[in-house]
């Protein structure tokens, strides 16, 4: 009996791993990966471009009325074996990433109607299942009928340091205590937005990955995986 096809939906905080993970299984089982999180940060980088941000503030209306100048989608980089992120045509995966971005993705995010376009490229994404998608709202808005939910997290200051070591790693000059502060940030503007906030499905599984590295993270879900999988 062929195992049936399912939709895993993989939320939590900020930088608490859920691309790294997401990519690890959605290569195990030969599924589609999808970074929601990158897609909101390409339309960030749009709104930085377009001067649409200034001091954290958005010009919403602007923004809105170029949404539908927006194109996002992922191609697949033979060299890092891994999704790029291409806004408009261009691969713009590295400057996504920067600090520049990141002090500035949640207040876009928050935008009602941003969250409504990027939810509905989401759904038409994750149309044929066999996909991991990873964010904030998957499993309560974008899938709520996704067949494995799973909310990561981690202690602040783990977060910070991962995050800060990714950086590091990059180049980048930043402090522990600037990253750590963006975290925060971040935690509590996910938490306390009018629109999908970042809460727990009720039939989500909590992974707390504090302590527990990739290799034990991806055993854990590949057996609920297969349970679900292989349910009669």
């Amino acid at each position: 009996m062929q195992a049936k096809k399912i939709t895993i939906a993989i939320d939590g905080h900020s930088s608490s791993g859920k691309s790294t993970i997401s990519k690890q299984l959605a290569a195990k089982l030969g599924y589609k990966y999808i970074d929601t999180g990158a897609m909101y940060r390409a339309v960030t980088l749009y709104a930085l471009r377009k001067n649409l941000i200034h001091q954290k503030n958005v010009d919403k209306d602007q923004l809105i009325n170029e949404l539908s100048n927006i194109k996002i989608s992922f191609r697949y980089n033979t060299n890092t074996q891994r999704s790029d992120t291409y806004l408009n045509g261009e691969n713009v995966e590295n400057e996504i990433r920067e600090l520049e971005v990141s002090n500035n993705v949640s207040p876009v995010a928050t935008i009602k109607e941003v969250r409504q376009a990027m939810v509905k490229m989401q759904q038409e994404m994750g149309k044929e299942k066999e996909i991991v998608m990873d964010g904030r709202d998957i499993g309560t808005v974008v899938f709520p009928d996704a067949e494995l939910k799973i909310f990561l997290t981690a202690s602040t200051q783990v977060r910070a340091q991962r995050r800060y070591d990714e950086l590091k790693a990059k180049g980048l000059n930043v402090s522990f205590d600037e990253v750590l502060s963006n975290i925060e940030e971040r935690d509590h503007i996910d938490s306390t937005r009018d629109e999908s906030p970042l809460v727990k499905a009720d039939d989500a599984l909590v992974l707390d990955n504090s302590h527990l590295n990739p290799d034990e993270q991806i055993k854990y879900l590949l057996e609920k995986v297969e349970g679900i999988r292989n349910a009669h």
